[in-house]
């Protein structure tokens, strides 16, 4: 065993890396979901240009994930290469989230202009954020079988801070007995608002302070962000992990879409929140048996597993109709037994495959793998909420009245068969994952000795010398 994947990380310093993660989900639901609608309902910003600025942040968010990658990477502080981003973005974007859920009264050109703003500099602070946040992660530990509870400990606090974020106009709503006046709705996001902008700064630097980042070897990387990009198409366990990811994220993205449409108008309920909510809590809960399980059998054999639960149990959902509300809540429930893996494990192996790369290329770049990971994530959930809209759309749906069986039934192979299908298909791509315990000990113990200098033979690719 190499001397660098015996590390294990104290407790506090998982929580300290995983408390940014529960932040961050502000910038999620609430920004993407009640923001708009709080803009083009109370404020006044016409919808038609509400969805250009989204789109155009979506567009730019493709820009900025991998050039900051790249970036970070090739910084070099005294402070380390993420932590200077982390601590800064932090305190940006605090800034920003009070300024976006608090805008001055003025004409709708004023609310238009200060909505774009606010909203494309969230954004913009949020990557000057994340990217270099889970860059951090992989280095944290190389052990095989830690990375797997830290990262759970990371994408669990980002599950559990999705259900309060997503639950933090209700919750503030009770609290306040604020009914949905104008005035009563400024007031509820300006105490979110209130709530969030410090907990992200905080959190953030709680991390900054609590991780410390590994000294950096020799640069050797050439060219820009375009040659560091093509690199990667050398690194075949990534490829695969990124395919089946992305097919994975593009059908998960579809139900996440979907739900408050199916539950009201295929199963004719109005218990979408509470399915929601289960399926949330469900994730959390069992993902540290997940975690246990992966330690014992391995990541990409869990991984498998917890996907073939999670479709199996959703595959059902397929045959409800109006008043299964009940068998739906069950199906829920069992597909939610695999969710929390199919976040976590990924990450796992995400960092697994970087420690590939740096036997590849002679140095670590998390940042290059983040960046792409990053745009894929927001490609597939920009994908898959574009094709659920416009082939509902162009199903029939009419909104607020009761639907024909033929949105019925798009409703039904979109929110649960195709989601399905892209699992199968991923859960068979992922097979092919080559990286287990022993081969990433062999991919660590080939990283030290080539750094000395020695030439050693790639473990996947027996013959092949570095």
């Amino acid at each position: 065993m190499t001397e660098r994947s015996q590390r294990n990380v104290p407790f506090p310093r998982k929580l300290a890396y995983a408390a940014p993660a529960f932040a961050l989900a502000v910038v999620g639901i609430p920004v993407y979901i009640y923001v708009p609608k709080f803009y083009t309902d109370v404020v006044g910003v016409h919808i038609g240009l509400m969805g250009a600025i989204i789109l155009g942040v979506r567009l730019f968010d493709a820009l900025t994930d991998p050039l900051l990658g790249f970036v970070s990477d090739r910084t070099e502080t005294r402070f380390g290469r993420r932590r200077p981003y982390i601590l800064s973005g932090a305190l940006l974007l605090a800034a920003a989230i009070y300024f976006l859920f608090n805008p001055p009264a003025g004409s709708p050109t004023f609310e238009t202009l200060w909505f774009g703003s606010w909203f494309f500099l969230v954004f913009l602070f949020w990557t000057v954020v994340e990217v270099p946040y889970e860059s951090l992660g992989p280095e944290i530990t190389f052990n095989y079988r830690e990375r797997i509870t830290l990262f759970a400990w990371r994408d669990g606090a980002l599950i559990a801070g999705t259900l309060v974020a997503a639950s933090s106009p209700a919750i503030v709503s009770q609290l306040l007995n604020l009914s949905q006046a104008p005035a009563d709705e400024r007031l509820k996001f300006f105490w979110i608002s209130a709530v969030y902008a410090p907990m992200v700064f905080l959190f953030c630097t709680w991390c900054v302070l609590s991780i410390r980042e590994k000294a950096r070897g020799a640069h050797t990387e050439k060219g820009g962000p375009g040659e560091g990009y093509r690199m990667i198409l050398r690194n075949r366990p990534f490829l695969i992990l990124l395919l089946s990811y992305t097919i994975a994220a593009f059908g998960s993205n579809l139900p996440a879409t979907l739900i408050l449409y199916y539950v009201e108008y295929v199963l004719q309920s109005s218990m979408a929140d509470l399915f929601l909510a289960l399926y949330f809590v469900t994730g959390v809960v069992f993902l540290p048996g997940w975690v246990l399980l992966a330690k014992k059998i391995g990541k990409k054999e869990a991984w498998v597993l917890s996907m073939a639960i999670n479709t199996g149990a959703f595959a059902g959902v397929f045959l409800l109709d109006a008043g299964d509300a009940l068998i739906y809540g069950i199906l829920v429930f069992f597909s939610g037994i695999g969710f929390g893996a199919t976040i976590a494990i990924p990450s796992a192996m995400q960092a697994d495959v970087i420690d590939y790369d740096e036997l590849l290329a002679g140095e670590r770049r998390e940042g290059h793998y983040i960046g792409l990971w990053s745009i894929t994530k927001k490609l597939a959930a920009a994908l898959g909420v574009g094709v659920a809209l416009s082939l509902l759309g162009s199903s029939g749906y009419e909104p607020n009245m009761p639907q024909s069986q033929e949105v019925v039934r798009m409703l039904k192979v979109l929110y649960a068969l195709v989601p399905s299908l892209c699992n199968i298909v991923a859960l068979v791509i992922a097979l092919a994952f080559p990286i287990s315990s022993g081969i990433h000990e062999e991919i660590l113990e080939a990283v030290e000795r080539r750094s000395t200098g020695v030439s050693v033979e790639d473990p996947l690719r027996r013959g092949v010398f570095l």
